[in-house]
């Protein structure tokens, strides 16, 4: 028990300098003439005087001004301080009044803060952040934040005009987590921490955990609860655990949502999560896509980085709506049978000055070296991922978007950029591992853990990595040495296949080898197909323009690269505009020139992909075996000269198959002869060269015989008419 108030303490106090001002402040037992009592403590500046309220007793007692800072005092019995508060005679003449922050019990429990230390506290956003909660019948905000070396941490906000010096928190030693809990704070209003670091300089920082924010220039937190939401999607949710990803038709819409589409009515014309999911799902299920993946929707001060460089890990971008707009746009994609995936950015964060960065005064989230804690492409901070409570940040974050939202999946930015230390740098610019090596091991530990916890938490979610190098395993279970995503994109695929439909046809057949190579490799993860963002931006151009030869030619191209793309094994990826040949590069300040379906040609390629995404969902051949060699026979690999492949997909069901024929050239090669597994009748199922999409109409329309003449190594054969720049799909009857 305390006999006595420190002087120092109380300095320390007033100079924002105090470790610890619930030592202080709140209710403390005293001895004082022999007999217990409790001292009550309060730190009001700009106050004339203060009175201790007893709501149980309904008593007033003024306190004793003990520093005249405005520290005050009040010896009470110990039976009436259990229901508090002050009254407060401000120096303007105001009478307010308000409960004693000091006077509750923390939020955080000690096993929540030892989990956390350990860097498992899986569920750590249910604690840290601001949270709507009621004390003794009292509302207000309970707002915690890990900053262990700070000197102190006051917050700032709508509900203190700004001033902290009356919400100093209370540090929990020796995890770091500093806590306040402050009486009559709303949801709504906003806040941030105000970081009084190590040599007296003081920050205004976001909270890392914070759920929403201001609208962007502006970067104050605000107070949310997310749990006021009424799910409608129970029936989604129940069945997804049962649903196999690897053997379902998937084919993703990836869109950024502020150039999808414009509204005039919008701020800067940003269309809200509401009306975007309407009209976002009108058009995927017109279109036949199953997913719809959104480019970072968390916060991020930069509108120019699309959402790649996020700074609010747990807000929900401000820019369309509020979190429970968010909400009610999975809501309704998931009620509509259309999951939703988001881009996950746990690779690098910016170097704003109210972010992540220094955020104690020290390099806290990220590496203090340089040549581990920053990235030369990109000028950003790298998470230090030995750290558990980084890492515990960055998992638990992974999971928050999972429960909160209800995700159906994440696909992690730059995951290669995190598997190597040496990841775009020079030799001496990088730190080798304790082994020598490149690897880089605390990072791999961080994404096998969130692997685990993702799919073990949330049976029937997909995790999906952007990794563009050889490593090995990137897509198979940790317990098997893998990294345990569920699938990885085809960077290799997309690069080589461009790069071959880049040239002139005339010269393709001295770049055969540029198409057949994928399947050297394709089962060796479970690989999804991308056309993205990426292959349209930085003066790439957008697919139409990238296609070769004349005008005609370039829609050929296109339609053929894309039933090339959907027959062939592997998941498919499209980025929003290149579904109706969009001639600008993608600007994310503009929406998609939806005027151009104005054309037919236009018209054709995105009839194209909505004929293709039906094809494959009614076609078990074009989907069930998409990760395996069974799945792919080659029927004819070999006819560079004429620039044709001839191939077979299967389904689980060996006598289910159907026969894909792409000729990649403009010469129709009539009565061509391709070899069959058995003869009968074939029909033509898919023609990307039929006139309502903008082709020439040469086809297989009546159908095609296979009989015993044996080719290609198979006992049956028949001919077929090869479309210029087209590709067909037969099916034997």
């Amino acid at each position: 028990m305390r006999t006595h108030l420190s002087l120092a303490g109380i300095s320390q106090l007033v100079e924002g300098t105090l470790k610890n001002p619930a030592e202080l402040l709140g209710p403390h037992r005293i001895v004082q003439q022999d007999r217990e009592a409790v001292s009550v403590r309060a730190f009001l500046p700009r106050s004339k005087q203060v009175w201790l309220v007893d709501e149980r007793h309904q008593c007033v007692r003024p306190m004793r001004r003990v520093h005249p800072s405005g520290f005050y005092e009040a010896i009470c019995p110990v039976e009436s301080t259990s229901h508090y508060r002050f009254r407060i005679a401000q120096e303007n003449g105001d009478i307010t009044e308000m409960h004693d922050p000091y006077n509750v019990k923390p939020l955080l429990t000690d096993f929540d803060l030892y989990l956390f230390g350990e860097g498992r506290n899986w569920r750590l956003y249910e604690k840290l952040g601001a949270h709507p909660r009621v004390v003794d019948g009292v509302p207000g905000v309970n707002f915690a934040v890990w900053a262990p070396n700070a000197e102190s941490v006051q917050v700032i906000g709508d509900f203190n005009q700004w001033n902290g010096t009356q919400h100093p928190m209370r540090k929990h030693i020796p995890s770091g987590v500093w806590e306040l809990f402050i009486p009559r704070a709303k949801i709504g209003e906003k806040y941030k921490f105000r970081v009084r670091r190590v040599g007296g300089q003081t920050v205004d920082k976001s909270d890392p955990f914070g759920f929403y924010s201001e609208l962007p220039p502006r970067t104050a937190s605000v107070v949310a609860d997310l749990d006021t939401y009424t799910w409608n999607d129970a029936e989604w949710m129940e069945s997804r655990p049962a649903r196999d990803a690897f053997s379902q038709p998937i084919s993703i819409y990836e869109v950024h949502l502020g150039s999808w589409k414009r509204d005039p009515e919008g701020h800067h014309g940003w269309m809200n999560y509401r009306k975007a999911a309407h009209e976002l799902v009108d058009y995927c299920k017109q279109m036949g896509f199953t997913h719809i993946e959104l480019l970072p929707i968390s916060e991020h001060p930069f509108t120019g980085s699309w959402g790649y460089q996020t700074v609010g890990y747990y807000a929900v971008t401000s820019r369309y709506g509020t979190p429970q707009d968010f909400m009610y746009f999975v809501d309704y994609c998931h009620q509509n049978g259309i999951g939703v995936i988001i881009d996950w950015v746990p690779a690098h964060f910016p170097k704003d000055d109210h972010g992540l960065r220094q955020f104690d005064g020290t390099a806290l989230y990220e590496h203090a070296d340089p040549r581990q804690g920053e990235h030369p492409d990109w000028g950003t901070m790298i998470f230090n991922y030995g750290r558990n409570e980084v890492r515990n940040f960055l998992v638990a974050n992974a999971l928050f978007w999972l429960d909160k939202y209800h995700i159906d999946g994440l696909r992690v930015d730059a995951v290669a950029s995190m598997l190597y230390l040496d990841y775009s740098r020079q030799d001496g610019q990088w730190i080798p591992n304790a082994y020598g090596g490149r690897e880089n091991l605390e990072a791999i530990h961080m994404l096998r853990e969130f692997n685990e916890q993702a799919h073990g938490q949330f049976p029937g979610i997909m995790t999906v990595a952007e990794e563009s190098t050889a490593w090995p395993g990137v897509s198979r279970p940790t317990y098997t040495g893998g990294l345990g995503f569920s699938m990885k994109w085809n960077m290799g695929w997309m690069n080589d296949t461009l790069r071959y439909m880049r040239h002139e046809p005339i010269h393709r057949k001295y770049h055969h080898d540029e198409l057949t190579f994928s399947l050297i490799y394709a089962f060796t993860e479970n690989f999804v197909l991308p056309f993205s963002h990426d292959e349209v931006v930085h003066g790439k151009g957008s697919l139409i323009s990238q296609m070769a030869g004349d005008l005609w030619q370039k829609f050929a191209n296109l339609r053929l690269l894309y039933s090339y793309m959907w027959t062939h094994p592997g998941k498919k990826l499209l980025f929003m505009g290149c579904e109706i040949a969009q001639w600008h590069e993608w600007d994310y300040d503009s929406q998609i020139q939806w005027e151009l379906l104005d054309w037919d040609t236009h018209r054709g390629v995105q009839k194209v992909v909505a004929d293709l995404n039906a094809l494959i969902g009614r076609e078990p051949a074009l989907h069930e075996v998409d990760f395996e060699g069974e799945g792919f026979e080659w029927v004819d690999c070999l006819n560079r000269e004429d620039s044709v492949l001839v191939y077979l997909r299967k389904a689980r069901d060996p006598e289910d198959f159907v026969v894909v024929a792409c000729n990649f050239t403009p010469v129709v090669r009539h009565g061509y002869r391709i070899g069959v597994p058995r003869p009968g009748k074939y029909r033509e199922i898919f023609n990307s060269d039929l006139s309502l999409y903008g082709g020439s109409n040469v086809g297989n329309f009546a159908g095609c015989e296979a009989t015993l003449a044996p080719h290609h190594g198979r006992p049956a054969s028949m001919p077929v008419d090869l479309p210029p720049l087209a590709t067909i799909v037969l099916k034997p009857e």
